[in-house]
């Protein structure tokens, strides 16, 4: 199974973490599936940009950035050449390091 390491983050996880998910996961997915309650407003169904994150490593080993997600990409807070959305960016067998942005498009935080 390939591991997600997280950079520290404030809010979502303060000290860093390395979990695990199997191949064919979103990220967003195995975020929440290991207690790291990133926003996703959206449900997942890329129409926002709540759940974006940096790969800092192993980005090319996610799935292709699709037209639509490039678009929203546009919309997000602290964008980077190596943004994606969480809820599209699928892992492989290749580990990866992400940070999540310290702030989103939201105003306040969804209760997930």
């Amino acid at each position: 199974m390939p591991a997600i390491r997280i950079l520290p983050n404030a809010d979502y996880c303060p000290q860093g973490q390395t979990i695990e998910a199997p191949a064919g996961t979103s990220v967003c997915e195995a975020l929440l599936d290991n207690g790291i309650a990133i926003e996703h407003a959206c449900e997942m169904s890329c129409a926002c940009t709540t759940c974006h994150v940096i790969v800092q490593a192993g980005g090319d080993s996610l799935g292709e950035i699709d037209e639509a997600e490039e678009d929203l990409l546009d919309r997000a807070w602290g964008l980077t050449p190596t943004s994606r959305l969480s809820c599209q960016a699928i892992l492989s067998n290749q580990d990866i390091t992400i940070e999540i942005p310290k702030y989103t498009i939201n105003h306040a935080r969804e209760n997930h």
